[in-house]
């Protein structure tokens, strides 16, 4: 049924845990590992203001991230198994990834975040899985501590 199954990847142990699901339920598809380098601005305190500045990471911090994680992903990324790093808003890249690799399917991790954790971290998987146009299967890494 899916031929095509993208794997979103942020290195934590419940995305680990969603790659082991794919790479088990789907052994005959093809797999692509993506992850997205997040480079959107960062926010500062404005000591002036009270308030928040958003300020562009430093490239330099960006350029060692890139490279660490690049590293990362081709060291996760099996033989038949393909692999891609975008850099970006992760939701944006995730969508975008999918539909450029024409995917029937994304997989990926969710945190399980509650609360005010949740309020100011956001959900990636779950913007992912309001916004997307094709299946996503979500993944949770059952330890309490995910």
């Amino acid at each position: 049924m899916f031929e095509r199954i993208l794997v979103a990847t942020d290195f934590s142990p419940s995305a680990q845990r969603a790659l082991d699901v794919a790479r088990r339920n789907f052994p005959g598809a093809r797999l692509k590992l993506l992850h997205v380098l997040d480079s959107r601005a960062m926010a500062v305190p404005d000591f002036t203001t009270g308030g928040m500045v958003p300020v562009p990471p430093p490239s330099d911090i960006q350029q060692d991230l890139g490279r660490a994680d690049e590293t990362r992903l081709q060291q996760e990324t099996l033989s038949g198994e393909e692999h891609e790093m975008l850099s970006g808003d992760p939701v944006r890249g995730i969508l975008q990834g999918a539909q450029a690799w024409q995917a029937d399917l994304i997989v990926m991790g969710t945190h399980g975040r509650r609360g005010l954790e949740h309020f100011f971290l956001g959900s990636v998987a779950e913007r992912v899985v309001r916004e997307s146009l094709i299946p996503i299967l979500t993944v949770r890494d059952p330890r309490p501590d995910s």
